[in-house]
């Protein structure tokens, strides 16, 4: 990629407060602004500068094979495909020699074929024969096609958007290692109200702000408002009881403590934030024990996004279809939304970009502002020249350590 386009010289746009008339009245209101800083993603741009200094899922290991296939992921459209012997390529989809698609490519044992004129790339973008040429191409060791790094783990594919030279090391999670005999690794890709594109039908994608989910992590107030007291209990019952939060900053992200006493027991459900777009939260019921699941929000651009959840079971259908009153979400009409909205409802009622600037934050909030701060700080690391928050260039470094789950105490009624 041409690295001058990759400097994060974007400044972000003037704040815009909103205007309310003395009267209260929505007469003359002047509407607020979403935060650019957080929500501009593509290349060049602070935020997107920042994401792309981590390895980020960009489809399930089972889903890439030799058919090329479109995708989009911070604002850039890309080829995926994996070769004969294996190896996984994705490429800028512009053929360097005329510009044709390399989704009508022609995928072989070590490389893929431009469907124009036959020119051959490997994964890391080599030209390795241009068959219309003398020789093969005499100089075709002079051009290089727009290639970017992929590994493979937990039956996923991740891939590498950002420096070379400052390309840290894939993380590993406690949870996700050492399985168990009969235990794998399920994956799902999309996202609760996920739509196909039909010019990146490889991509399932949710259409708003990558920030509006991202925020989600640390608000675990909602649960006992959204999922459990406005409508019915799409939950457990237990999350109806309304928690106390503690929000504590990690050495690579953040977490939240939520207790609830329950008659003489304290119900403890820590959610877990790995910088800048990872979570890992404690499945839907209440079964005491570490979480079994990591999730990664992943922009596609700045109005959309992925997304990526793999967890470590011995039953297929871990990431079941949520079902109110016999219906799946695709199922239900616009009526029976209203009656029972979902965090789909609540983040995508408030806009692809919502309007940072109008917003009345509180003390519930603690957890999303200190996320959004440290989103800023990190930034202006990079900006700076800096390795951001969480990344390691030591191939030996340690697993991370997930602390995320469900857990219970006796209370001492003394």
């Amino acid at each position: 990629m041409n690295e001058q386009l990759l400097q994060p010289t974007a400044k972000p746009a003037r704040t815009v407060v909103p205007i309310v008339p003395a009267s209260g009245s929505a007469h003359g209101y002047v509407p607020g602004q979403p935060d650019e800083l957080l929500t501009r993603i593509g290349p060049g741009q602070p935020c997107g500068e920042l994401l792309r200094r981590y390895w980020q899922p960009v489809a399930a290991s089972a889903a890439v094979t030799r058919r090329p296939q479109l995708i989009k992921v911070l604002g850039e459209e890309l080829v995926l495909f994996r070769t004969g012997n294996g190896q996984v390529g994705l490429l800028y989809p512009r053929c360097m020699h005329r510009g044709a698609s390399l989704y009508y490519g022609k995928v072989g044992a070590d490389s893929i074929a431009c469907c124009y004129h036959g020119w051959r790339f490997d994964t890391e973008g080599h030209c390795l024969g241009q068959p219309c040429e003398p020789d093969n191409g005499r100089f075709r060791d002079k051009v290089r096609q727009p290639w970017y790094p992929t590994e493979e783990r937990y039956g996923l594919v991740f891939a590498y958007l950002g420096p070379l030279d400052k390309k840290p090391v894939l993380p590993r999670y406690d949870i996700l290692e050492d399985l168990a005999p009969g235990e794998f690794h399920e994956t799902s890709v999309g996202g609760w109200g996920a739509t196909r594109d039909e010019t990146f039908a490889a991509t399932p994608h949710v259409p708003y702000s990558w920030l509006q989910m991202n925020d989600n992590i640390m608000d675990p107030f909602h649960v006992q408002v959204l999922h459990s007291t406005f409508s019915v209990v799409q939950f457990a019952e237990e999350f109806a009881v309304m928690p106390s939060v503690e929000f504590t900053r990690t050495p690579n992200g953040s977490q939240a403590v939520a207790k609830r006493v329950l008659d003489d027991t304290e119900f403890s459900r820590i959610t877990s934030y790995f910088f800048p777009n990872v979570m890992s939260i404690p499945g839907t019921d209440v079964s005491d024990g570490r979480a079994n699941r990591i999730s990664w929000v992943v922009p596609v651009d700045d109005t959309h996004y992925v997304q990526v959840l793999v967890a470590r079971t011995a039953t297929a259908g871990v990431f079941g279809t949520m079902r109110w009153k016999g219906k799946a979400w695709g199922e239900m009409t616009r009526e029976e939304l209203q009656d029972s909205p979902n965090d789909y409802e609540a983040q995508a009622s408030a806009g692809v970009l919502s309007l940072h600037s109008e917003e009345h934050l509180g003390t519930s909030d603690r957890g999303i502002v200190m996320m959004r701060r440290m989103l800023k700080e990190q930034i202006a690391v990079v900006a700076e020249g800096g390795d951001p928050l969480g990344t390691s260039f030591d191939p030996g470094q340690p697993v991370i350590s997930v602390p995320a789950g469900h857990f219970f105490r006796p209370l001492d009624k003394a």
